[in-house]
């Protein structure tokens, strides 16, 4: 007589790394966990069935979409690239990228030719988007490969000027592996008025972006631009461009596309918080501090060892545009001194915004 095999039975069996038994009759319970209709009276093995069973074993699948290269290994001659930049996971990393900009364009995060995107896929080898195109229509055919000092290698369209930004991060921050440069209404809003959202009051923007970083204005495409860029986002993988944009950075780049999403709906909601009563509640340090325990725990930059005169948390009071200064905070002397009248000269910038905002 054939074995009955219950729930129970299964459970055990798919735990200990198992399979399920061929020649045994399976309880509807336990036919269950091997899917539907996946197996009948007889029983049948639960990996022949190509059941998802990751939740019953207790393996699941984290998608991870960052590139990994081999040091050493960067393709050279001209054979090699063209190889290179049609490989399956190059092509793979191409219909993202195309992906990512339909998705970017139509949540109105780049207006006309707005915004680009790249990949580190080596020592001295980038995946960018090209100059001159709408993020919403791109194609494969039109991505282009740099090296780490923008010069193109492969690409029928020229590359982005701005990419030269996006390699300005990389080079200072090994982490940094992916960057989305985009005009998101809200968060460029903050960004032309040279200010930057409230913390600790969402724990998502907590977790995901950190502490948004402050780079002064340059001409877009040039290096003083770029310099200033990486410097910035060598310590904050987002970055409000003054009088531009937003930069994000991390190692794929729908991490980095994620980043931007969650900024930008910081941003409108702390613009929407802001107008009611009071505005944002603050969660206490002590809170924070558990936040930034899970953003260390996931691989993320640590920020916290930037801040000097504060704690995680701006103050109970503070409004929009409050940060943390930091050691290369510009509203330091060279002395180290606080400018009392640039000081002040800010307080009264950031109480006009803020009056412009409430409607007052």
């Amino acid at each position: 007589m054939k074995k009955i095999y219950t729930a129970k039975d299964i459970q055990e069996i798919l735990a200990s790394g198992g399979q399920v038994p061929t020649d045994g009759i399976l309880t509807p319970a336990a036919k269950d966990l091997v899917g539907k209709g996946a197996a009948s009276s007889a029983g049948v093995s639960g990996r022949a069935s190509g059941a998802d069973l990751s939740w019953v074993s207790g393996k699941y699948d984290i998608p991870d979409h960052e590139y990994h290269w081999v040091p050493g290994a960067d393709p050279k001659t001209p054979e090699e690239l063209v190889k290179f930049f049609n490989s399956p996971k190059i092509m793979e990393l191409r219909k993202l990228i195309v992906d990512l900009g339909r998705r970017s364009y139509r949540k109105n995060f780049n207006d006309g030719n707005g915004g680009n995107f790249s990949v580190r896929v080596g020592d001295n080898v980038v995946l960018c988007t090209p100059t001159m195109i709408s993020k919403g229509s791109m194609s494969v055919d039109d991505m282009c490969l740099v090296d780490m000092e923008g010069r193109q290698l492969l690409g029928r369209r020229r590359r982005t000027s701005e990419v030269l930004a996006h390699l300005a991060i990389m080079k200072r921050q090994p982490l940094a592996k992916a960057c989305c440069h985009a005009h998101p209404p809200h968060a460029t809003g903050f960004a032309l008025a040279g200010a930057t959202p409230p913390t600790c009051v969402n724990p998502e923007t907590e977790i995901f972006i950190g502490r948004v970083g402050l780079a002064d204005y340059g001409t877009p495409g040039t290096q003083k631009m770029a310099d200033e860029v990486g410097r910035v986002g060598k310590d904050h993988d987002c970055v409000f461009m003054v009088n531009h944009g937003v930069m994000t950075w991390a190692k794929d780049i729908e991490t980095a596309f994620w980043k931007m999403e969650n900024v930008e709906a910081h941003c409108y909601t702390s613009l929407i918080a802001s107008q009611i009563g009071s505005g944002p509640k603050h969660f206490s340090n002590s809170q924070a501090q558990e936040l930034l325990a899970i953003r260390k725990n996931m691989g993320m930059l640590d920020f916290s060892k930037e801040l000097k005169e504060c704690k995680l948390c701006d103050a109970p009071t503070a409004e929009i545009g409050t940060v943390c200064r930091t050691v290369n905070a510009p509203s330091q002397a060279s002395g180290g001194e606080l400018n009392a009248d640039a000081e002040k000269l800010v307080e009264q910038i950031t109480k006009m915004v803020m009056s412009q905002l409430k409607g007052k």
